[in-house]
């Protein structure tokens, strides 16, 4: 008996084709319709500042978020200083992707900090003031990011439109976070 080739299916054509497929960057006015599904595919491109790691993924296809995609995600956002990996949220990851069409940059974002132990989220409030005790960095719903080719404020106008989670400028030392929290601001 002749053994049959697999069907090919819709989304099987999709995950194929993610790879090479190009999604158009939302404008200001329309990045809260992205967050909530407008757009066939979602893309992180990003560069971890402290273990030299680069990603560029396509996390999320037609409304599914593809499980080995978020894997390699929460991988790349561990906690470097212990090696400690937690799921990032899903929310965070398309506040960032959504953050990146909107400031419409080539390069990816660098990212400074993700997910925290709270071993290392204890030692950095030790040495700085800017830590929140219950930093969202402990729950895996936070990320710290920078991009060479756009200001702190420009990041941070582009994360806050959005309308979907906390955003921090830290001017002073070069980078924005966000997070999937309540909707707040702060920083200069």
């Amino acid at each position: 008996m002749k053994a049959r080739a697999p069907a090919l299916t819709r989304r099987g054509l999709l995950g194929a084709f993610a790879a090479t497929a190009v999604t158009a960057a939302p404008t200001y006015a329309n990045a809260v319709g992205f967050l909530r599904g407008a757009g066939d595919v979602r893309r992180l491109s990003m560069h971890n500042a402290r273990t030299g790691e680069s990603m560029n993924t396509i996390y999320w296809i037609e409304g599914e978020y593809i499980r080995d995609a978020m894997n390699e995600i929460s991988f790349f956002f561990r906690d470097w200083r212990r090696n400690e990996v937690k799921p990032i949220d899903n929310r965070t990851l398309d506040i960032i992707a959504a953050t990146h069409n909107l400031v419409d940059a080539r390069e990816p974002f660098l990212l400074l900090s993700g997910y925290r132990s709270p071993a290392t989220n204890a030692a950095l409030r030790s040495r700085s003031g800017g830590v929140a005790r219950n930093s969202l960095h402990l729950k895996g719903q936070a990320a710290d990011l920078r991009l060479s080719s756009r200001s702190v404020s420009q990041v941070a106008r582009a994360a806050a439109s959005c309308g979907a989670g906390g955003v921090g400028k830290y001017s002073g030392s070069n980078f924005t976070h966000v997070d999937c929290g309540q909707v707040r601001s702060w920083g200069r």
